[in-house]
């Protein structure tokens, strides 16, 4: 963290904090230090909001510079979110969690990207590539991380800020391991139970229901993801941003559950929805070589033409990076990769060799 924040107008005699990191952590002394040394070299202040640790997360932040102040947990994510965001008095306000580092595109912190108040543009700025630790892929999530000064948060669990401010995507890259096996055993009741209690209140809120599915999925319980998956689904406007991240999650779930015909029935309901999305088709592939592992007698004729012809789309589509949920790669390296594997399984070994070449182009250029 700088000592100083950027020098006052002459005359003002006001110090001014253009930018800060705010966090909430509770028993993070593993992943504290890391979050808060990514961020200072960028930040004007590091402020934490410390929930109630026992263990060396307060000594720990402390000691790398951060302001920390003590809050009594109330099973409210929000609650906590403004009670930090309370102790900031910055233009800008980076908000991460210490199981999150900044991973690159560091630009988008810079005073030209965020400038004071004064000229500050009338937007959130949100963060569009998260990186799980330990696996090959890189979401782009479009997570409001960079705050204007006054939002606020609402929301028990996976709690959102809200404004009437249009969401612009940044460059800044985050990686994250909240997903490792540790981790996600860590906080399972303590996030069933926040969602839980929160769709007590909002029974109707497509997020919540999307946000317990996706609970389940990424600890490999496809069936119990299914019922809160589609309930999202038929509840989430087809206008919303993560609708595309809905659809993508309910095919995901229903091939893994094993219920391919469901699946190929939601591929085919949302076909016209996505001609610009790779992943839906990337997807599609999936659910089809799924499909011939379990039909072989059908595989040459019909369904591997349909997982070529998928990947082909990717291709023919490319990155999309403005797609909310979407992985890099699909439009590019990923099914390249693919395809050079389908041909070489096949024998048609020109063809294999010409889709690695072109994978291996693609991911030097990534």
């Amino acid at each position: 963290m700088r000592s100083e924040a950027p020098a006052a107008a002459p005359g003002e005699g006001v110090r001014v904090v253009r930018l800060a990191l705010v966090m909430i952590a509770r028993n993070e002394a593993r992943a504290i230090a890391r979050a808060l040394e990514s961020a200072r070299p960028h930040v004007d202040s590091m402020i934490l909001l410390d929930t109630g640790s026992t263990d060396e997360t307060v000594a720990i932040a402390e000691r790398c510079g951060a302001t920390v102040h003590n809050f009594a947990w109330c099973d409210d994510f929000a609650a906590a979110r403004n009670a930090a965001l309370d102790h900031s008095d910055a233009d800008w306000n980076l908000v991460l969690d210490a199981d999150e580092w900044l991973d690159g595109g560091f630009e988008a912190l810079s005073p030209a990207a965020l400038p004071s108040a004064q000229s500050a543009p009338a937007a959130f700025i949100g963060c569009p590539q998260l990186r799980n630790e330990g696996t090959s892929s890189v979401a782009r999530r479009f997570l409001p991380r960079l705050l204007p000064r006054g939002v606020r948060y609402v929301g028990r669990i996976h709690e959102q800020p809200v404004s009437p401010l249009p969401l612009v995507p940044c460059a800044l890259r985050i990686g994250h391991d909240g997903y490792a096996e540790a981790q996600l055993a860590a906080k399972h009741g303590r996030n069933l139970a926040l969602l839980q209690a929160a769709l007590a209140e909002a029974p109707e809120d497509c997020y919540l229901w999307y946000q317990l599915g996706r609970e389940h999925l990424v600890r490999g319980a496809a069936e119990a993801a299914v019922e809160p998956l589609q309930t999202a689904y038929r509840l989430t406007p087809p206008a919303a941003t993560y609708r595309h991240a809905v659809v993508l999650s309910n095919i995901r779930a229903l091939k893994e559950a094993g219920r391919l015909h469901d699946a190929l029935a939601l591929v085919d309901a949302e076909q016209t929805a996505w001609p610009k999305s790779p992943d839906f088709y990337f997807a599609v592939a999936d659910l089809y070589l799924e499909w011939a592992s379990h039909a072989p007698e059908l595989a040459i004729d019909e369904l591997l033409p349909v997982v070529e012809g998928a990947w082909l789309r990717c291709l023919e589509i490319g990155e999309q990076p403005l797609l909310d949920g979407s992985v890099i790669g699909c439009g590019s390296y990923l099914a390249a990769g693919n395809l050079a594997m389908f041909y070489e399984r096949l024998g048609i070994l020109d063809q294999a060799e010409r889709y690695a070449a072109l994978e291996r182009e693609l991911l030097a250029a990534a």
